[in-house]
This record gives structure tokens, C-alpha cells and sequence, in this order.
């Protein structure tokens, strides 16, 4: 007769590690959490705030009231790249591993350090919108450098990945080269490079789910 376990001897059991199909499925509904925050700190900036002018950054500017919403955005992103790139610390090159995990760390600490206002003659702390900065540029750093890693790594069989990557690459330079010529539609290009993210980490952890159930 087997001898039951007092409950309070489970709860000082160490947890098990999650899976690879765990972490990789976690990190789909945190893009889309992501994806919906952007859409909602966007809908609650006062007029005079403008999507295709003013960067998601800006809504989630210092003092901004509902700039949390936007916080939460990077937040729930910044989390989404860290389950994916754990889930695929196996299959990744080691350089994509590193540089998109500092790519989800530079995206708290752009959650951390928060752009200056965009309302003007609002007082603004120049120091935290210096490492706001720091952190967005090293954010495209980090993601540009681990995608061309794992395009070199994809090989010729995967062509429909390789062409994600070279779009995502194309877009993480070519957009922001607008964004600095072209401020009337500042926020519409972040937006688009937001999502062209959004798809390839998801993509990404899509094909960790597929791997993962073959090798069962």
C-alpha cells in the first residue's frame, strides 16, 4: 500500500524545468499581449498625439498618464524573446542565442527607462531618456546581428525562413534610415518594425513547437 506525500512536502520540491513546447508556446500569446498593449496605450494618449508621427515609445513617456500600457507592451515583448530564445538554445547558433536575449533585456530596460515627454515644455529627466535611447539602439543591434547568424546557420533548405530573415533585416535598417529623414511618419515605421518582430520571433516559435513534436 503506497503511502501518501503530506502536501507541504510537494510544495518544498524543486520545480521542474519548462519545457522546450512549454516556453515556445508561452511566447506566442505574450507577442499578441504585446501587440494589443501597443493598440491600447495608443488609444489612450490625449489629442494631440498621433500614431503615424509620435513613437510607441513617446506613449510610454515620463509622466505620460497611461504610459504604463505601453511599459507593459515592451514588458510582455522583452518576455515573449526570452521564452523563445531559451526554448531554442539548442537549435539556435549561439550568437542569435546571446543577441536576442540582450535583445530582451534591452527591451525592459526601454521599459525601465522611459522616453522624455513628447508634450512640449513638459519637464523631462534627459538622463533616463539617454538610456532609453541606449537601450532602443541596442535593441536593433542585438536583433539585426542574431537574425543574420541564423540566416547564415538555415542553410539552403530553408528558404522560406531566409527570406523572413532578409525581410526582417531589410527592415530593422532600411526603416529607421527613414525614420531619421522622415519624422511625419515616425510612429508608423517603429510600428511596422514592431511587427515584422512580432512575426519573426513567432515564427520562430512555431517551428520550436513543430521541432519539438517530432522529436517525440
Amino acid at each position: 500500500m503506497a503511502v501518501s506525500e503530506h502536501p507541504l512536502l510537494f510544495l518544498l520540491r524543486p520545480v521542474a524545468s519548462p519545457g522546450i513546447r512549454t516556453l515556445a508556446a508561452a511566447a506566442i500569446p505574450l507577442l499578441g499581449i504585446s501587440a494589443v498593449l501597443v493598440l491600447a496605450g495608443t488609444a489612450a494618449m490625449p489629442d494631440g498625439y498621433s500614431w503615424r508621427f509620435h513613437s510607441i515609445s513617446e506613449s510610454a513617456a515620463q509622466g505620460q498618464q497611461g504610459g504604463w500600457i505601453a511599459r507593459m507592451s515592451f514588458m510582455s515583448f522583452g518576455a515573449a524573446v526570452l521564452a523563445v530564445s531559451v526554448s531554442a538554445r539548442a537549435s539556435w547558433p549561439r550568437l542569435t542565442y546571446w543577441m536576442q536575449v540582450s535583445f530582451a533585456f534591452f527591451m525592459f530596460g526601454a521599459a525601465a527607462f522611459s522616453h522624455a515627454p513628447w508634450v512640449p515644455g513638459a519637464p523631462a529627466d534627459q538622463v533616463e531618456d539617454l538610456l532609453h535611447s541606449i537601450c532602443a539602439s541596442g535593441m536593433g543591434l542585438a536583433f539585426c546581428v542574431g537574425v543574420v547568424a541564423r540566416f547564415v546557420q538555415r542553410g539552403l533548405d530553408g528558404l522560406a525562413g531566409r527570406a523572413l530573415d532578409v525581410f526582417a533585416l531589410i527592415t530593422a535598417t532600411v526603416l529607421p534610415l527613414l525614420l531619421a529623414s522622415s519624422s511625419s511618419v515616425g510612429g508608423l515605421v517603429q510600428r511596422i518594425m514592431f511587427v515584422v518582430g512580432y512575426v519573426w520571433f513567432g515564427r520562430e516559435a512555431l517551428y520550436m513547437l513543430s521541432a519539438s513534436r517530432l522529436a517525440r
